[in-house]
């Protein structure tokens, strides 16, 4: 089946899936997204690589099984602060988590990385070594990227200046003022109404809500955000509508959810206000939780081998969380020798770059 028939099936299925929380109109948005280069066409297709990846990468299949993170690429990274106020850094969003072999996480990430690089960045081979590195250190020491004390140079490269933190709160303040002004401003249903108060410092705050379009592999789902003021400042959470991974639409296994779970994992310090709860998701957002982008020049930033060696760290630590697996980790990451796995992220990245080539062909 051909990218765009693939496509299709999946945006019927992912419709029927939502029901009501489907936003046709965000697809649209995610096509022209797609269009624009190789990198954001993986981004906003993680159900392909859930169908395909085996038939390009078979000697995959075998690896040991972890909860993993499934969708992971360049941008799947960020900070957020943790119950003890520490800011911390690391992968931030498991809409795909699922069961699978860990290899593909490894093969993913640098594959994202190999579709974002340009010659003036590190070469492929150089890309593969460094997360490969990293990862194999957390297979050793396991840990959360606690930016407080330790790991300064990454806090340095994530802190939000004046600038962007006046200008997010800017935009929020407009988008506020119209949803006040809208009267025929939609509301989110009860069940969104309950996440939304179980994600709030206190349950007398009232607020005001509005349609929210962001990211790229989950456009398509609805989404809210919620606005209000309390004690003195402003409060935000978002809550966006959750399908089964993608993951186990195509290669089978349980249908159950597993955010919290990955999330909260036994090496992470995670994000008190990160919390799936039925098919909803709902987080707390904040200037200061950066996020990197390639559109908007940050391509020198994850691109640098100081971080792909934290990336594939974080990543280690992440599959880690499954417990009983370390022994088996060590033992099969052990015998995968540097060019094997270079072959497997040159496969897998040219699968992606003929698939893209194809889809802006027949458009």
């Amino acid at each position: 089946m051909g990218i765009r028939a693939a496509n299709d099936a999946f945006e019927k299925w992912l419709a029927k899936q939502l029901g009501d929380n489907f936003v046709k109109d965000d697809i649209k948005i995610k096509h022209a997204k797609m269009s624009k280069s190789a990198f954001a066409f993986l981004r906003a297709t993680y159900w392909r690589w859930a169908e395909k990846i085996f038939e390009v990468c078979p000697n995959l299949r075998e690896a040991p099984k972890v909860l993993a993170v499934g969708d992971i690429h360049l941008e799947n990274f960020g900070t957020w602060t943790d119950r003890e106020g520490r800011i911390v850094w690391g992968v931030n969003d498991f809409d795909e988590a699922a069961e699978m072999p860990y290899i593909l996480d490894i093969v993913r990430l640098a594959s994202s990385a190999v579709l974002a690089a340009t010659p003036a960045h590190l070469s492929r081979q150089a890309i593969c070594t460094h997360i490969l590195e990293g990862y194999r250190f957390a297979l050793k020491t396991p840990e959360a990227l606690v930016l407080d004390r330790d790991h300064l140079w990454l806090r340095k490269s994530f802190i939000v200046d004046e600038i962007a933190r006046k200008n997010f709160w800017r935009k929020i303040d407009k988008e506020h003022r119209a949803a006040l002004a809208n009267k025929n401003q939609t509301h989110p249903s009860s069940a969104w109404l309950k996440v939304f108060a179980r994600a709030l410092p206190d349950r007398s705050i009232s607020l005001t809500y509005w349609p929210h379009t962001a990211g790229t592999g989950s456009l398509g789902r609805r989404r809210w955000l919620g606005y209000s003021f309390w004690r003195s400042g402003p409060l935000l959470r978002e809550a966006k509508a959750l399908v089964p991974s993608a993951w186990v639409r195509a290669q089978g296994g349980k249908k159950k959810m597993r955010l919290n779970d990955i999330a909260r994992g036994r090496y992470r310090a995670p994000d008190p206000w990160y919390e799936a709860t039925g098919n909803v998701l709902v987080r707390r957002l904040s200037p200061n939780n950066r996020k990197l982008n390639l559109e908007k020049g940050d391509s020198e930033m994850l691109l640098d081998p100081h971080l792909l060696h934290a990336m594939g760290r974080d990543l280690a630590a992440i599959h880690l969380g499954t417990r009983g697996v370390r022994a088996d980790l060590h033992a099969d990451f052990s015998k995968r020798r540097h060019d094997w796995f270079r072959a497997q992220v040159d496969a897998a990245s040219k699968f992606v770059e003929n698939e893209y080539a194809e889809w802006k062909k027949s458009k």
